[in-house]
């Protein structure tokens, strides 16, 4: 890669961290870290939803479905859509209002309100740990991304730099930084693929003619998908709008509740259909570039044993000018930190206030808590560095870290803020029994009814233990646990 391209990206960095440094001296207090003061408007919100739910790893996964499927891919995120859309009239005008009220912070608070204090530790847990793999699926896309469009670097040693700008961005800033900064960051994201990536790949690739005669005709297709694959993304991806973590974070934010509903609508619209094409019309050039023998240099004579995420940044490397490589890096490492930064402090806000946070509330003062929340990041972080070190597959890690969530918060959410069902005992068993079943069932691997997902099994398991502990365990009044059990 050129030198301005190196010294775009660098300074592209540099600038992060600076925003970072900036609202370290402006945060007060825990919930401006964790939430932003409150007072955040639509298109902030929206832009930062859409930022962090598509984000990089879904923008590299997407480029890796357009490279071994075609069009057909976009349908992943329009589940997105849908689950946005049903969140902002269902979930929100619930929700929002409780979160005012008794100035939640956290997902698992909302259990701990229904529920129990046991049951918010255990929805703690579950959380904590699916947004750690998600965090680490980020930052094993962006060191995809820097291995394979700067010619010499490793992905190892990407790996630790990506993931070390955006462990330290991240605890520099907290969750002001992380909105303000998603903001500008999806703005630069579509204005990169729109004016820069997509037309250049276009006719770099040969145009229309190529694509059709190289291509097989499926590639073009929105039809080439079966009904379990919907269905597999369907079930992994609505629910993850009812139970995502740092999906509640941005509720609590907003000012008011028709801005979080709006913020909502705003988001659905942008990753389907806009980011969804774009995503994989891209991976679609990568491929027809592959097939052309554009990457022979790099070892790829053709598409066939090529890792497919990787294929999109080899294509921007091979035919983006001087300048606009580092210009389409930073785009896209604006992505993935956008989704990066966001899941991090996820799992941090579960770790300190949900697992650690109710020991400690009463012994040390807000401004101790402050540093605590950003030594629970740093550490965080670390970990999820060396777990992206151990994992292939940005999408894999992704979808196995929604089905762990979906699986197990999914139903104890459903029945007790849409249904009353407050029943402590059945929503703990519930979430131990349903995250349980999808991890067993994805550490197997062996073949499933009728192709579908471990995550259809964990809900389905997750839904008939709350209804059989609900049915056979009575409580003296709902949501109270009998005595010897909390």
């Amino acid at each position: 890669m050129h030198w301005i391209d190196i010294a775009i990206f660098i300074t592209y960095m540099g600038v992060l961290v600076a925003v970072g440094l900036y609202f370290f001296s402006h945060n007060k207090d825990a919930e401006d870290y964790f939430v932003s003061g409150r007072n955040m408007t639509r298109w902030h919100i929206g832009l930062s939803v859409v930022a962090t739910d598509v984000g990089g790893g879904f923008s590299i996964g997407l480029g890796g479905l357009g490279f071994a499927m075609g069009l057909s891919g976009s349908w992943m995120l329009f589940t997105g859509l849908l689950g946005a859309w049903l969140s902002a009239v269902w979930l929100i005008p619930r929700i929002y209002p409780l979160g005012r009220e008794i100035r939640l912070l956290t997902f698992p608070q909302v259990f701990g309100h229904y529920y129990s204090a046991r049951v918010a530790l255990g929805a703690g847990a579950i959380s904590a740990i699916g947004y750690l793999g998600f965090t680490s699926a980020q930052i094993l896309a962006g060191a995809k991304l820097a291995s394979a469009g700067v010619q010499g670097l490793n992905q190892h040693s990407a790996l630790w730099i990506m993931g070390t700008v955006t462990v330290l961005y991240t605890v520099l800033g907290g969750m002001k930084a992380v909105i303000y900064t998603d903001t500008v960051q999806w703005i630069v994201l579509m204005g990169g693929l729109i004016l820069v990536g997509i037309p250049i790949s276009y006719y770099a690739v040969g145009g229309w003619e190529e694509i059709s005669t190289r291509l097989d005709e499926t590639f073009l297709r929105l039809d080439h998908i079966s009904w379990q694959q919907l269905v597999n993304w369907g079930v992994t991806i609505i629910p993850i709008w009812f139970v995502g973590m740092t999906l509640y974070q941005r509720i609590y934010a907003c000012k008011n509740q028709k801005e979080a509903q709006r913020a909502w609508f705003i988001a659905g619209w942008f990753e389907w259909p806009l980011m969804a094409f774009m995503g994989v019309l891209l991976g679609l050039f990568a491929r027809v570039a592959a097939d052309q023998g554009m990457f022979a240099v790099d070892g790829f004579p053709s598409a066939a044993g090529m890792d497919a995420e990787k294929g999109l940044p080899m294509l921007l490397r091979h035919v983006l000018p001087v300048g606009f490589m580092g210009l389409m890096l930073s785009v896209y490492f604006s992505a993935i930190l956008s989704t990066a930064d966001s899941c991090l402090m996820a799992a941090s806000g579960n770790v300190l206030t949900d697992l650690v946070g109710p020991r400690l509330s009463k012994q040390i003062t807000q401004k101790q808590m402050l540093h605590l929340s950003q030594y629970f990041t740093l550490g965080l972080g670390l970990l999820a560095i060396f777990i992206a070190s151990a994992m292939e597959n940005v999408l894999s890690l992704m979808l196995y870290s929604y089905a762990f969530m979906v699986s197990g918060l999914l139903v104890p959410l459903v029945a007790a803020v849409f249904f009353g069902q407050r029943h402590a005992p059945a929503a703990l068993v519930s979430m131990i029994g349903g995250g349980l079943t999808t991890v067993s069932l994805t550490v197997l691997n062996r073949p499933l009814l009728l192709g579908l997902d471990p995550n259809v099994f964990g809900v389905l398991m997750a839904l008939l233990l709350f209804l059989l502990v609900r049915y056979f365990w009575p409580t003296t009044h709902e949501g109270v646990i009998p005595v010897g059990i909390s």
